[in-house]
């Protein structure tokens, strides 16, 4: 079985996730931009999920969680909650 590790931040719209992506891109911590933007309960944790298999999470969620590269910021993903910004922090097949 498949797990990932990941974190995101959830906002209400396409701009704003935009806008947050490229700050990150320039620098600015995911874990601040996290904790300041989303609209998630995780944002306490600087946005971090914690560990999940594939299934676990809404459709368009998974399918970027387990095939995006590692450690790079993919999104804005549009979902029934929201736009994310997503990390994958971690794959591990067990």
């Amino acid at each position: 079985m498949i797990t990932a590790t990941a974190r995101h931040i959830l906002v209400d719209n396409e701009e704003l996730c935009k806008q947050l992506k490229s700050e990150i891109e320039s620098g600015t911590d995911f874990e601040t931009v996290a904790k300041q933007h989303s609209n998630c309960p995780s944002k306490l944790q600087g946005g971090a999920l914690g560990s999940f298999s594939r299934g676990q999470m809404v459709k368009e969620f998974d399918q970027v969680v387990f095939n995006a590269a590692l450690n790079s910021v993919q999104g804005p993903v549009k979902t029934q909650f929201g736009y994310h910004l997503i990390e994958v922090t971690k794959r591990t097949d067990k």
